[in-house]
C-alpha cells in the first residue's frame, strides 16, 4: 500500500507559506511511509522531534483497480470511495530541509503523519468529485474549510500525472492537498473531519 499526497494544490495556502499565489509546472509529489497511516480514531502522538506540528485537512481518495499511465480521461475509474484526512507536518522541520535543499519525508512521511477517516463510496456522495466542501474542527471550533473546486490540479489530473511514474495498486491512497488555514495541534487537543455534512474523522493528540 503506498500513500500518495501533493503539496501546494490550493493557490490560497500557497500564498500562506510562501507569500505568492502560484501554480508550480507540475504536481508536487510526495510519499508517505505504510507506517504513516493512523486510522480507525486512534490518537495522534506530537513526536519530540518537532516544536510545530501542522495539521493540513486534505480531502483522501481510495484508488480501486491496478493501473499505470492512466489517460486523464478514463481516471475517474480508478477511485471508488473518498474520505477526510490530516496529512500532519513536522513545520520546523520541513523550513530547514527545504532551505537545505533536501527532501520532505522526514517532516512529512513519519510514523502516524497520515490520518485518515472512515471512507465513503464515491457513488454516494450526489455530486462530482470536484465540488465537495469540507472542513476541521478542533475543540468544537472550525478551524480550515475548503471547497474540492479550488484545487490548481483535479483528483484526475494527479492520478494521470502520478501514474506515470508508479503503477497504482488497489487500497493506495491519495491525499489531495490542503486549502489555506493550517496551523499546530497541541496536547489534548480533540479533531474532527467533515466532508460536507459527515463526520468521518474523528481523534485525539497526545
Amino acid at each position: 500500500m503506498k500513500i500518495f499526497a501533493v503539496g501546494m494544490n490550493y493557490a490560497e495556502h500557497n500564498k500562506e507559506l510562501h507569500g505568492a499565489l502560484y501554480k508550480t509546472e507540475d504536481p508536487v509529489i510526495f510519499t508517505k511511509a505504510d507506517s504513516a497511516l493512523l486510522t480507525d480514531g486512534r490518537p495522534f502522538f506530537i513526536p519530540d522531534f518537532t516544536q510545530r506540528c501542522d495539521y493540513e485537512t486534505e480531502v483522501v481518495v481510495r484508488i480501486c483497480r491496478l493501473g499505470r499511465s492512466i489517460p486523464q480521461r478514463f481516471a475517474h475509474r480508478y477511485y471508488d470511495a473518498v474520505t477526510v484526512g490530516i496529512d500532519f507536518t513536522a513545520r520546523d522541520l520541513q523550513q530547514r530541509l527545504t532551505a537545505e535543499g533536501h527532501p520532505w519525508e522526514l517532516c512529512k512521511g513519519f510514523d502516524g503523519s497520515a490520518v485518515v477517516g472512515r471512507f465513503i463510496p464515491k457513488a454516494s456522495l450526489g455530486r462530482d468529485i470536484q465540488d465537495l466542501h469540507f472542513h476541521l474542527d478542533i475543540n468544537g471550533q472550525t478551524v480550515q474549510q475548503g471547497h474540492t473546486a479550488d484545487m490548481l490540479r483535479t483528483v484526475d489530473e494527479l492520478i494521470a500525472f502520478i501514474s506515470q511514474f508508479f503503477t497504482l495498486k488497489t487500497g493506495d491512497l491519495l491525499y489531495t492537498g490542503t486549502p489555506v488555514g493550517v496551523g499546530p495541534v497541541h496536547e489534548d487537543d480533540h479533531l474532527c473531519g467533515w466532508l460536507e455534512d459527515q463526520k468521518l474523522l474523528e481523534f485525539n493528540v497526545k
